[in-house]
């Protein structure tokens, strides 16, 4: 089974990607649920995910803090393989959720609302009959009081969870798993993002032809125009510019741990 140690991360704009398969995230996964060595926790990487990283070097500190940091995205995969990795392989969060899920374990969802999580509960259920899901909890979009975040994490630590899903969004989501990483006992902290709403089938996913080219975002653009249009508009070109700098050696982009 493959640690941490034996698997490569290449640099993306001072970020370290792990250059891994789907196969290889859920069998990383598996072994720190068996060991229970601590928790750790897996941030889905995207290009906005990427710039976000890029523009706040906290942020950026936490990304490479993460257990992973999987390639959840297409042009980041692109340049892994660019780097070396040809065997990396696109880790997208909704089929991660979907693999781990299959395989046993105790689950609990935090994030979304109580509609989304009861959806997605039925739907993992019809995937899964015997999917053992160890709790569910939809906090406010507000800022949590002490009490409050208190109360979040102890009903987490009784459910005795092996695997706590996050869907809050980037970068809220990575930021709440850093900042519980120590208060949480579960094995394993993940944060899916969107993969709430995809696989609760509260909003549409892109066809299969547009994910694997890397079409993704359109897709989504074309949904949620005026959510996302700022987002894309922004990070895609600066994106791209920065990574053509980046491959042709004229800029640098350390990692920071």
């Amino acid at each position: 089974m493959m640690s941490p140690s034996e698997f490569p991360r290449v640099n993306i704009l001072g970020h370290g990607v792990c250059a891994i398969t789907l196969t290889d995230a859920v069998e990383i996964l598996e072994g720190w649920i068996a060991r229970r060595e601590g928790t750790r926790y897996v941030c889905c990487a995207d290009v906005n995910v990427i710039m976000s990283g890029r523009r706040d070097p906290a942020l950026r500190w936490l990304y490479n803090r993460a257990g992973l940091l999987t390639p959840d995205g297409m042009p980041l995969v692109w340049l892994c393989r660019l780097a070396g990795e040809t065997q990396t392989r696109r880790v997208y969060g909704p089929d991660l959720m979907r693999a781990l899920c299959g395989r046993g374990h105790r689950h609990y969802f935090y994030g979304t609302t109580d509609a989304t999580l009861t959806n997605l509960a039925d739907r993992l259920r019809q995937q899964n009959p015997q999917i053992a899901i160890a709790g569910m909890d939809a906090p406010p979009y507000r800022d949590l009081t002490a009490q409050e975040d208190a109360a979040a994490v102890e009903k987490i630590n009784a459910s005795q969870a092996d695997v706590v899903w996050v869907g809050l969004g980037s970068p809220k989501q990575d930021r709440w798993m850093a900042a519980h990483v120590d208060r949480l006992n579960a094995p394993v902290l993940i944060g899916v993002g969107a993969a709430f709403d995809f696989i609760a089938g509260i909003k549409p996913q892109a066809p299969v032809w547009m994910q694997r080219n890397g079409l993704e975002w359109l897709f989504r653009l074309s949904t949620e125009p005026r959510r996302l249009w700022k987002r894309y508009s922004q990070n895609i070109p600066a994106f791209v510019t920065l990574s053509l700098l980046q491959r042709f050696r004229l800029r640098q982009f350390p990692t920071e741990q």
